[in-house]
């Protein structure tokens, strides 16, 4: 246990030294006019991960570049927009199961996104079927 504690100690107290020389380098660099201004600090927009993907999309290359709506000749589910996940009655389940299983397995994760998109969240009671289709292709 003293090991683990000391081994954080001087962790940290690397992390502080490299960090202030750093600084001190970015400062000379500034001072000899190779830079015109210190860096910012740049803040990511704060994503929550969703939960329906085995890696979460918001980490994934391909969901910056999906940011178009396309709809999967699923346009009545929009009205379920705002609704949660476990907030389904099973008729609307069973409207969510019937787009499902009447598109190509390739398409579902890209369905699965354009729900997103639109604020429509996934019936709990299908993200494990959701799960093993992506699942089975990606292995």
């Amino acid at each position: 246990m003293i090991y683990l504690v000391c081994s954080i100690i001087i962790l940290g107290f690397v992390a502080f030294v490299i960090g202030f020389v750093r600084e001190q380098r970015l400062k000379i660099k500034l001072q000899r006019g190779e830079i015109k201004e210190m860096p910012n600090i740049q803040q990511v927009e704060d994503m929550e991960c969703c939960g329906q993907h085995e890696t979460c999309e918001k980490e994934s290359l391909l969901a910056a570049l999906s940011k178009e709506i396309e709809y999967y000749n699923d346009e009545e589910l929009d009205r379920f927009r705002g609704t949660e996940a476990d907030q389904y009655d099973e008729a609307a389940v069973e409207e969510f199961r019937e787009v499902l299983y009447t598109m190509k397995e390739e398409e579902v994760a890209g369905w699965v996104r354009s729900l997103q998109l639109r604020a429509i969240e996934l019936p709990t009671a299908l993200k494990d079927e959701v799960f093993l289709i992506v699942g089975e292709l990606r292995s």
